[in-house]
């Protein structure tokens, strides 16, 4: 039998487990019963600033729950350094207060390296969504061993010499190649059929009440952009001649009803530049995932040229929607203000109004004189 003494401190050894247990899965509870609170509460708490004691709980608005409506199998994907933290923070917070935070979709950073701890942890400070973290294969990202070095190099050379934008960088021209024929190819976004590309330091004007990966979806588009432009014509000096020869051995690839007058005035003969700027995109996977696509990368991969001279992803992305879908199916989102400096789209009128846009309607690049929207429109006159 036990003796009343050994009753009580039964009875404190379960007071004492169920206090720890308690203080570990209950926050509220660990704060309330601290040593330091409650010594505050019977010695009194020590001097210290009004803002300290915080905003009461009942000044808060509840947040909403997930929108519990459709959605589409889709990501952000954000390319990124951990040297890109600040620039990505900016982008993402603007992100989730113009449209995340009301549908909730996941993201994938993607990084040559491993992410750091702090990039981690401030990055899902911005968000509720599910965050992956992905390792870019080192196959997938660096020079290819079959690259004529000497010849590259003195590629370099002489665009830094004619002070091309970028010219002599590397690792730049890994990031057009990854992007151009790789980052859908990662594991992390094998499950995923839809994606919006966002990058370091850009803006979003407006607010956005609707879904774009589910327009993409119902309406059968497979890639979505806010501006064009033309392509700096030096960096890409034989890409044409590689896109016609591929064109050539495989016309049965060649969509039918395509954008070719986009991309080309004379039906193909020659290319005028222009381009989608990719640094924003919302694509479709299954357009780079497809047999057209897959073998016009690894035919264009094959010529050097993201290396030999310095072909950028936008003009490949581009190219490769204009030829392998249908022009009804490439969507400009006229309604998604955005900026990557130097240009930017600003939607106009209504849809300024409707968005509660903050940009400048009258900055907008749309019209300018180095803009290919026109092109675009001429599609569908």
């Amino acid at each position: 039998m036990m003796t009343p003494m050994r009753y009580v401190v039964l009875v404190l050894g379960i007071i004492i487990s169920l206090h720890f247990i308690l203080s570990f899965s209950h926050e509220e509870y660990g704060r309330a019963t601290s040593i330091s609170r409650l010594s505050e509460q019977f010695g009194g708490s020590k001097p210290h600033p009004p803002y300290e004691n915080g905003v009461p709980d009942d000044y808060y608005v509840s947040t909403p729950p997930p929108s519990q409506g459709r959605k589409a199998n889709a990501t952000f994907v954000l390319l990124a350094r951990n040297g890109d933290l600040n620039g990505v923070v900016m982008s993402m917070k603007q992100v989730e207060d113009r449209f995340n935070k009301e549908f909730h979709y996941p993201y994938v950073f993607l990084n040559e390296e491993p992410f750091s701890e702090e990039f981690k942890d401030r990055v899902q400070t911005l968000t509720n969504s599910k965050i992956e973290f992905g390792l870019i294969p080192k196959e997938d990202w660096v020079q290819p061993e079959w690259i004529d070095e000497a010849r590259a190099t003195a590629a370099r050379k002489d665009m830094v010499e004619k002070k091309v934008i970028y010219g002599g960088s590397v690792p730049y021209r890994n990031m057009c190649r990854f992007n151009s024929g790789f980052f859908y190819r990662h594991e992390l976004l094998q499950k995923y059929r839809y994606y919006w590309r966002v990058e370091p330091d850009v803006n979003f004007f407006c607010d956005i009440h609707y879904d774009p990966f589910l327009l993409m979806q119902d309406q059968k588009k497979v890639y979505g952009f806010t501006v064009s432009l033309y392509e700096y014509p030096a960096t890409i000096p034989t890409l044409w001649d590689a896109v016609r020869e591929f064109i050539n051995a495989n016309p049965d690839l060649v969509e039918s009803d395509n954008a070719m007058r986009f991309i080309s005035d004379d039906g193909g003969e020659t290319y005028n530049n222009c381009h989608f700027w990719s640094n924003f995109e919302i694509g479709d996977l299954d357009l780079w995932r497809g047999e057209a696509y897959s073998k016009f990368f690894d035919f264009l991969d094959e010529k050097g040229g993201f290396y030999y001279e310095r072909w950028g992803d936008a003009p490949v992305h581009s190219i490769g929607a204009a030829l392998f879908a249908k022009k009804e199916q490439i969507h400009f989102f006229n309604d998604i203000g955005y900026r990557h400096n130097p240009f930017q789209h600003c939607p106009q009128g209504e849809l300024h109004k409707k968005g509660k846009c903050w940009c400048n309607p009258q900055e907008n690049f749309d019209y300018e004189w180095y803009s290919c929207l026109k092109r675009y429109d001429n599609l569908f006159a």
